[in-house]
């Protein structure tokens, strides 16, 4: 499930990659279609001017007039017509031009964006559906370059190097075809001038890929390094890692800049080695040309329209090369988002889920066993039993498998072994998503979006009525803070919710656990940042949430563990106690009774 941090496994295989991107191209072949139509007459205008050039200096320049026989008849155009209507003829066919590209540059860029926008759609579609085992192991930088960066590259280049290397094509054609009617034997000199100065594009073409490559995996890792500067402020801060991240920062730079230099170098001395043997070739040219007109083979304006043509020439080949050089990076960009395609969550529904329609009797833990990594256990033999309505706590050192354990239930990970019932029926005979309606949670540090203070309880049920809006709102202690907000319900709250305190931020998250009205509540250190008088007012929204309701709560603060019907202790994977406050204090040398002798009898008489 861990993205591959460099080039993907399929970005070599042209054709399976052509088969993938075509159900996104398909629905826009008549655009593509025309565009490609448009940029055949829009790359043979390229030869107008060159073949222009004939008639001007053979009879303007030569004041000779054009004689010509049609359907027996014969005509005379002269060489003062010649004068006034070449220019004419050359501004009107850069006109034809001009609109011909226009039409082409436009067609070209909606056809792209749409193609872009609808594989971002669906990845984006195969992100939100992903485990959060997947976030886990990839990070955040390396998920936003292949969502953001690689979708336009692949998809919107597809369809630009379509209309360059058409346009490309057909105006080197063009132009080759004006250089053959001038002289053939130019012609094949020229075009073997233009096979040497090319291979270099040849030669180079592998060392381009490998440094697009890791210029994909660099920026990557920089889109990280932001995200986390950004998101860690407060630990930055506090510990003084500014000089850190701005060293990863200025290396992370420097070493693109390094393999952007070392693209340059590789790419850059290709120009002058091209301009020099088109240079010698040209030379070859003008001395052959001038024999061929000495010895009258070829006219003067033959001569200039031959040469106007292989200089023009240059950029058409030049631009195929580039282009398909390019497309290297191309099929990079596009095997990099079709292994995102193809991850499937681990996490799925059985072929014969159903829904899950609350539950009547109990929650049981059998022999469940867990781990992130192979062979190292984070949850051993885990056996609970949880009655209906019944508030349980899950107490424990840090690290021991508590959060674990209740992240188990919605399945946000699935057991490796044992099973997890709801009356009897395994979780994974429900639905995903029927499982998770079935459950509210309130978080340490519960993720509010940069809506609205409505928009964001309201995701607890978005069809619920105004009447049970106010009354979660009520429940959860809200009231008066709303009326504080600027815009009351309608505040925007900013991104993470920041413009909130924590206590705030905890009571709009249990109004939207409230709203939700689940059956099963889990309740994961939801006071442990809060200060003493957020943390009544938030015990108080929290009583409210947990009426008549199953509920988990993995909890440091005493005031909650008294609230509880049993305590389980979790140390190292394991439930090692199990009972009411009191039976677990009676256990001598217990390891509840030694946490609330070192933790929660201090915050007792703290209070």
């Amino acid at each position: 499930m861990k993205l591959n941090m460099t080039t993907a496994q399929n970005s070599f295989r042209y054709g399976w990659l052509l088969s993938r991107i075509w159900p996104y191209i398909r629905p826009f072949w008549f655009r593509i279609t025309l565009g490609f139509l448009i940029a055949i007459p829009l790359g043979l205008l390229d030869g107008v001017t060159a073949f222009a050039l004939k008639p001007f200096m053979d009879y303007v320049v030569g004041k000779q007039d054009w004689v010509f026989h049609l359907f027996g008849n014969e005509y005379t155009l002269t060489w003062q017509l010649f004068a006034f209507l070449i220019p004419f003829a050359v501004v009107a066919f850069a006109g034809i031009q001009g609109v011909l590209r226009y039409l082409n540059d436009y067609i070209s860029a909606w056809t792209s964006a749409h193609i872009t926008n609808n594989v971002k759609f669906d990845l984006f579609h195969k992100l939100v559906h992903m485990d959060p085992q997947f976030f886990d192991e990839n990070s955040s930088g390396i998920v936003i370059s292949r969502y953001m960066g690689d979708p336009t590259t692949a998809s919107a280049g597809i369809v630009d190097n379509i209309k360059t290397i058409t346009t490309s094509l057909f105006g080197a054609l063009g132009l080759i075809a004006v250089m053959l009617y001038s002289s053939w034997r130019l012609a094949l000199v020229g075009v073997i001038v233009l096979n040497i100065a090319f291979l270099p594009v040849a030669l180079i073409r592998k060392r381009i890929k490998d440094a697009s490559n890791k210029n994909m995996v660099i920026g990557g890792n920089i889109t990280t390094n932001i995200n986390e500067t950004y998101s860690g402020n407060k630990v930055m801060a506090a510990y003084g890692l500014q000089d850190r991240q701005e060293e990863y920062f200025v290396r992370q730079t420097w070493e693109g800049y390094n393999v952007g230099m070392s693209l340059l170098k590789r790419a850059g001395w290709m120009s002058p080695m091209m301009y020099l043997i088109a240079s010698i070739g040209i030379a070859i040219v003008l001395a052959y040309g001038t024999s061929l007109i000495n010895n009258g083979i070829m006219t003067a304006g033959s001569f200039a329209s031959f040469v106007t043509s292989l200089l023009l020439l240059y950029k058409p080949v030049k631009t195929l090369g580039n282009t398909l050089t390019g497309i290297q990076g191309i099929f990079v960009a596009m095997g990099r988002v079709f292994e995102l395609f193809d991850l499937e969550p681990e996490i799925k529904d059985s072929a014969n889920a159903v829904e899950m329609k609350g539950f009547d009797k109990e929650i049981q833990f059998k022999d469940v066993y867990f781990e992130y990594v192979p062979n190292q256990p984070v949850l051993k033999d885990i056996n609970l039993t949880i009655p209906k309505n019944e508030t349980l706590a899950i107490v424990g050192n840090s690290g021991g498998g508590k959060s674990t354990l209740v992240n188990l239930l919605p399945r946000f990970y699935d057991i490796k072994s044992g099973a997890i019932t709801i009356d009897g029926k395994d979780i994974k005979d429900f639905t995903i998503k029927s499982l998770r309606q079935n459950i509210s949670m309130v978080f340490q540090d519960n993720f509010l979006y940069s809506g609205t203070v409505k928009e964001n309880i309201m995701m607890g049920k978005p069809n619920a009525t105004e009447e049970e809006l106010m009354s979660a709102i009520k429940s959860a202690h809200l009231e008066k803070t709303i009326k504080e907000l600027p815009q009351g319900l309608n505040t925007m709250l900013g991104e993470r919710g920041l413009t909130l305190s924590g206590g705030q931020r905890q009571r709009v998250a249990i109004a939207r656990a409230m709203l939700r009205n689940a059956p099963i509540v889990i309740l994961d250190e939801a006071t442990s940042a809060l200060d003493n008088e957020s943390e009544a007012i938030v015990q108080k929204a929290m009583d409210n949430l947990m009426q008549n309701k199953t509920v988990f709560v993995i909890a440091h603060r005493l005031s909650t563990i008294k609230n509880a019907n049993r305590i389980a202790v979790i140390n190292e994977g394991e439930l090692v106690e199990l009972g009411t406050h009191e039976e677990l204090m009676a256990i001598e040398n217990g390891e509840y009774k030694h946490l609330y002798e070192m933790q929660f009898r201090t915050q007792e008489e703290s209070k």
